[in-house]
């Protein structure tokens, strides 16, 4: 017993569980805000195409300049700089609480997302290189995204305590609702300060820095999956275009629609940590560092069903849709990260995450900007369409992976 608790708290575990509370406050920060957004800018008159159209470009930035980003720190080793600088622009998210004028939202809503796309190379090399050969990436990333979902559990709940007990859902309230989130913001950088000293302290980054693998080209295995993913989140059906559609059609209450994203959050979380398992058991059974990559078979498959349940006017379908929502995700989040891990060396890493999430943001601007225009012109059925083709794609670079991985008899990296 004593055995098992030593192996729960070793400085690795550690590291993994700061980085996991740090990503847990800045959830309650930006995915409040997420929860919202479109609700807000439907109050404000903007259109559905607009809508996607920012968010979707907010997305493709907050990827593509990770490219920038994770070269940058893997070439100055200096990731704390990225890190501080990225979480710190999560302050515009409350300042969205001051004004109604659209060109600022949108300067504020692009920047949340350069923020992001700053600090998230520098904080996934390192979490992999920690734990890829102490406690697992696959747990790593599957722990670190529950954690994270627990906050975008609570973000959403503060939008929808501050409706259900002011009693209204105007301009207002949204407000109130955004200025809000200036107090995790300053629980966040408190907790990254602490960060910073305790992993200094430890002395665990140097460590992994020190155990390079020697420079190599990324491998065919990488572009498949990277395509793979690409087609499976072109037709993806974001919360902006959901989001838009249930206050449109009235389908729910404003609390309501935050409540549901907030369970799909959950689901994310509980997905993170069964799937995380299941990848790294995977990898042992194979005997591959690439193994893991067959838990993605059924994400394709369930992405089609999106559109049908999340889209309808049927508030069971909707619910229910949302629940696959935060399976996809939760698969999405943990393997992605996991996979280029396993996938690429450690020198290359900030590259192979930079180059993978241009092409995830890529997928995320399409759909979002093409969703959001044909949502406006009441073309649900094209949407359907749609995400049947680019799911039908997937599905066959997902066998053409399969077929690398078994035939596949030891991967080098």
């Amino acid at each position: 017993m004593s055995h098992n608790s030593k192996n729960q708290f070793t400085p690795a575990v550690t590291v993994i569980i700061i980085f996991g509370i740090i990503s847990m406050m800045g959830d309650v920060v930006y995915e409040a805000a997420r929860s919202i957004n479109s609700q807000y800018l439907n109050l404000l008159s903007i259109s559905a195409v607009q809508v996607g159209l920012v968010f979707g470009i907010g997305e493709f930035l907050g990827y593509f300049l990770r490219l920038v980003a994770g070269s940058l720190s893997d070439k100055s080793g200096r990731h704390w700089i990225f890190m501080f600088l990225g979480y710190g622009m999560l302050l515009v998210v409350p300042l969205m609480g001051f004004t109604m004028n659209w060109n600022i939202l949108v300067v504020l809503i692009l920047m949340e997302r350069i923020g992001k796309a700053l600090r998230s190379p520098a904080k996934d090399t390192i979490i992999s290189g920690v734990a890829e050969n102490q406690a697992g990436v696959g747990f790593a990333f599957g722990l670190q995204e529950a954690l994270d979902q627990i906050g975008a559990f609570i973000g959403p709940l503060i939008f929808t305590m501050v409706f259900y007990f002011s009693g209204k859902n105007g301009i207002t309230q949204y407000q109130l609702g955004y200025k809000s989130l200036f107090i995790p913001f300053v629980i966040l950088m408190l907790f990254l300060i602490y960060a910073y000293r305790r992993i200094k302290r430890d002395n665990l980054i140097p460590a992994v820095i020190k155990r390079d693998f020697h420079t190599e080209h990324l491998k065919p295995i990488f572009w498949i999956y990277t395509a793979f993913t690409f087609f499976c989140t072109l037709g993806f059906v974001n919360f902006s275009t959901v989001g838009y559609h249930l206050k449109a059609k009235n389908l729910m209450s404003d609390g309501n629609i935050t409540l549901l994203y907030s369970v799909a959050m959950v689901v994310d979380a509980a997905t993170a940590l069964l799937v995380g398992k299941a990848y790294d058991r995977l990898k042992i059974k194979t005997g591959m560092r690439t193994g893991g990559l067959l838990v993605l078979m059924a994400i394709p498959f369930l992405t089609l069903l999106l559109p049908f349940l999340t889209l309808s006017n049927s508030t069971v379908l909707i619910v229910i849709g949302m629940i696959v929502f935060g399976i996809v995700i939760g698969t999405h989040e943990t393997v992605m990260r996991s996979a280029i891990a396993d996938i690429t060396p450690f020198d290359k890493r900030g590259t192979g995450y930079g180059v993978f999430n241009t092409s995830y943001g890529l997928a995320l601007l399409g759909g979002a900007a093409l969703m959001g225009l044909l949502y406006d012109m009441n073309m649900i059925g094209i949407i359907i369409a749609f995400t049947c083709i680019t799911e039908l794609i997937a599905i066959i670079l997902y066998f053409k992976m399969n077929n690398m991985v078994k035939n596949s008899h030891q991967v080098e990296l």
